[in-house]
């Protein structure tokens, strides 16, 4: 364990809520202004994240930039943040994320100081709980990066809002309520009077029957919010009725939350509850790539396809989970990164073709790609990673899961190979009917992408191709997690 000498966690909660005072601050009126102050702190939040990816020293591992607290001593409460080689992914994801995302609503108009401000509290709750190492912050953080998710959808959203913005708030909430009681059972069966989690994480701590109940509870808590088949329906919900910069992330980062509380509490905390459960584990996550796959074939809204899409490429990271082996939890904390940017670029695309054509149809689009060849370029490398294109991130994740599925479950992993063609036959129908084609007369005076607005886009698409050239930049960080936490668990 590793102790930084500055706070560099803490400053990238204290920036992020220094950037919504700041732009509660502004008058309402004073609309560009406020965008500019959100690129700002949101860009220092992703510099900070860089930084940490950077400097994480990979030869040592474990826990690093320990932050440690005493906030309740009577109830074992500690302020105590910390990144490992499964955080620290995630926090860089959440990083590029938030900034690319605010970039994407630079052309909101319709209470900009209300959305960004609750943009940063959202972010901050989802900052919050993948540095944190206190089960107690953990639940806190959680649901802080759930409750302004209703009022982005209710007040900014389209296409019934209102429901999509209910729906999940109450599916999520349904999840938290499992949460809780297993952490504070897992406290009171510890005797330490602690929620640290590296105490909690001792070996033989918790009975088999203690962890096989917890891990039940934790797994679908979390899971709801990971996607996992049958809780899965308020994705796809959330995903068409949230504008824009919440879809991205809405599904580039809210749904690794619940496949990362599932690792580090669940797993983790639990791993005899893990061994129990894996199978389960496994026939879920098969269920949702199928289903996801199926469904999204016969969707005509693009962004019901995305959505069902991400049912299916998180339930890859679901089967990973699953295997109970170091490649499994070393290909599914990738694949969550590879989605995370994937559907974020996929979002923030069919944002801009949407703002332009005032639908998400794809039997009313047709031709884009001779309209707005490079809005259009943006979606379709999007979709290529989306199929596991070789030279794009998705692929690796993919499979280094597939590797460790076969190896384990050896029906299942045919079986989710097979669902994962049909993905890739469904974004091939939606790139073909929606770029290709008959242009649409309506639309064929329609802007292209400036240099400006492409910026975010740009961003997302060079770390989709930087990753699927050299995966090992972020394999090497995953590994220094996963391979000790395996070495332990089976000796």
């Amino acid at each position: 364990m590793t102790v930084s000498t500055f706070p560099v966690l803490s400053a990238i909660l204290l920036t992020c809520v220094a950037g919504m005072l700041a732009v509660m601050l502004i008058p309402s009126q004073r609309q560009v202004l406020i965008k500019q102050v959100s690129v700002v702190f949101s860009g220092i939040t992703l510099l900070l994240c860089l930084y940490l990816f950077f400097a994480y020293n990979r030869g040592v591992g474990g826990l690093q930039f320990v932050e440690n607290v005493q906030w309740i001593p009577s109830l074992g409460i500690s302020y105590f943040n910390a990144v490992d080689g499964f955080s620290l992914p995630n926090m860089l994801l959440t990083g590029i994320v938030f900034f690319t995302g605010v970039l994407t609503m630079w052309e909101l108009n319709t209470r900009v100081k209300e959305y960004f401000a609750l943009y940063f509290l959202l972010v901050t709750g989802v900052f919050g709980l993948f540095m944190s190492m206190d089960l107690f912050f953990i639940f806190v953080w959680y649901d802080v990066s759930l409750f302004p998710m209703y009022l982005l959808i209710a007040v900014w959203g389209t296409t019934r809002k209102e429901y999509g913005a209910m729906k999940l708030t109450l599916y999520l909430l349904a999840g938290s309520a499992l949460i809780l009681p297993a952490i504070i059972y897992l406290w009171a069966q510890s005797g330490l009077n602690t929620f640290s989690f590296e105490a909690l994480a001792q070996p033989g701590l918790f009975s088999r029957g203690s962890q096989i109940f917890a891990f039940f509870l934790l797994f679908f808590g979390f899971g709801i919010l990971a996607g996992v088949w049958p809780f899965h329906t308020w994705s796809p919900v959330g995903h068409v009725a949230a504008p824009t910069g919440v879809s991205m992330v809405h599904a580039g980062v809210l749904m690794k939350i619940g496949a990362f509380g599932v690792l580090r509490v669940a797993i983790m905390l639990c791993p005899l509850g893990w061994i129990y459960w894996a199978k389960l584990m496994a026939v879920l996550a098969a269920i949702g790539i199928i289903y996801g796959a199926l469904v999204g074939l016969r969707q005509t809204d693009l962004k019901y396809v995305i959505g069902y899409s991400s049912v299916s490429h998180m339930g890859v990271v679901g089967l990973g989970l699953s295997t109970v082996t170091a490649e499994g939890l070393n290909g599914a904390v990738f694949q969550m990164f590879a989605h995370g940017i994937m559907t974020a670029l996929l979002f923030s695309s069919v944002g801009y073709i949407y703002d332009r054509t005032h639908t998400k149809l794809i039997p009313e689009l047709g031709g884009l790609s001779r309209i707005m060849p490079v809005a259009s370029a943006f979606f379709i490398v999007a979709a290529l990673a989306s199929m596991g294109v070789p030279g794009l991130a998705n692929f690796w994740g993919e499979l280094v899961v597939f590797v460790a599925a076969f190896k384990s479950y050896p029906i299942l992993g045919i079986v989710a190979v097979i669902a994962l063609v049909v993905t890739a036959l469904f974004m091939l129908r939606v790139v073909q009917l929606t770029f290709y084609g008959p242009e649409n007369v309506r639309y064929s005076k329609l802007p292209d992408m400036s240099l400006w607005l492409g910026t975010p886009r740009i961003i997302l698409a060079a770390v989709l191709l930087i990753l699927g050239l050299y995966p090992a930049l972020l394999f090497d960080v995953i590994r220094t997690a996963s391979v000790p936490f395996m070495s332990g668990l089976l000796r």
